[in-house]
């Protein structure tokens, strides 16, 4: 199979986990990040146990890789229970743009241009569009669905950072992935038993579970790996692009919310910095 067909297989689930996130928010949130991170890891639990190097990776790239998986997911799940799906999910996707303005922080040798600036303004323009276009009824309820754009936004920053940081450890395997999300789902499992309550999950809330876990939280990390390996990193690169829009026409549908122009707006924006920020190379 072609590197395309295997990019697109990984956009197509990604664009599926805000749809997900929405229909499983009910659970507790360390409980839902748990289960589904877990369930994503056991695709590469065959390959440890033909080779056990598959999972031997040093301690500073397992913890950059619990901190991104973890991390990303636990504040995504958040996000999509405390604002609007929709909007929060556009923020999310300010990530691409975030790695580009990172980007000189967090590794030497990169430096901002000119168009690098047009581009953040730009996203952020249309982060402000996403957020200032909901209409939460006023008052504690407002404050509430505002609050909830601070975890989507802090996904889109650990995305971006860990992403980044892959770059400045050792290379790991892709089956690595496996390991990050088992060690991310039980440290995150603990933490459902230490801080939340008990809950009754429903074979429905199985099925979702393992849906999200093999899905978005498993099969894309692995197929995107392999057609980052073996195609034109460009050419992948713009086709990710795809993702906030599939992500986002996926979420009215589940939602049943019609189609605004301050929604329009504000991923027209998102994704125009996203690729501003990319030809500003």
């Amino acid at each position: 199979m072609s590197p395309t067909f295997h990019a697109l297989l990984a956009i197509a689930l990604w664009a599926t986990l805000a749809s997900l996130g929405t229909a499983l928010s009910h659970l507790p949130p360390f409980l839902l990040t748990g289960l589904a991170l877990i369930i994503g890891s056991v695709p590469s639990w065959p390959l440890v146990l033909r080779d056990r190097a598959a999972w031997r990776v040093p301690p500073r790239a397992l913890a950059l890789g619990v901190y991104g998986l973890f991390g990303f997911h636990f504040l995504l799940f958040i996000a999509l229970r405390h604002a609007p799906p929709v909007e929060a999910n556009l923020v999310n996707y300010l990530w691409p743009l975030f790695m580009v303005v990172l980007a000189p922080v967090l590794l030497p040798g990169v430096s901002l241009r000119p168009l690098h600036v047009v581009a953040a303004l730009l996203g952020f323009a249309g982060a402000a569009v996403a957020i200032l276009g909901t209409r939460s009824g006023g008052g504690t309820s407002a404050l509430q669905g505002y609050w909830g754009f601070l975890p989507a936004l802090g996904s889109a920053f650990i995305w971006a950072s860990y992403s980044l940081w892959t770059k400045r450890v050792a290379a790991f395997p892709t089956s690595a992935i496996g390991l990050f999300g088992l060690v991310s789902g039980v440290l995150s499992l603990a933490c459902h038993a230490v801080l939340e309550a008990p809950v009754a999950l429903s074979g429905k809330d199985w099925l979702l579970l393992v849906l999200c876990g093999l899905g978005p939280l498993g099969a894309a990390f692995f197929v995107w790996d392999m057609a980052l390996k073996r195609g034109d990193p460009r050419r992948i690169g713009i086709l990710s692009y795809l993702t906030p829009l599939g992500s986002t026409a996926l979420l009215l549908l589940v939602t049943g919310r019609p189609l605004t122009w301050t929604i329009a707006l504000a991923a027209l924006l998102i994704i125009s910095a996203a690729v501003m920020g990319t030809r500003a190379r």
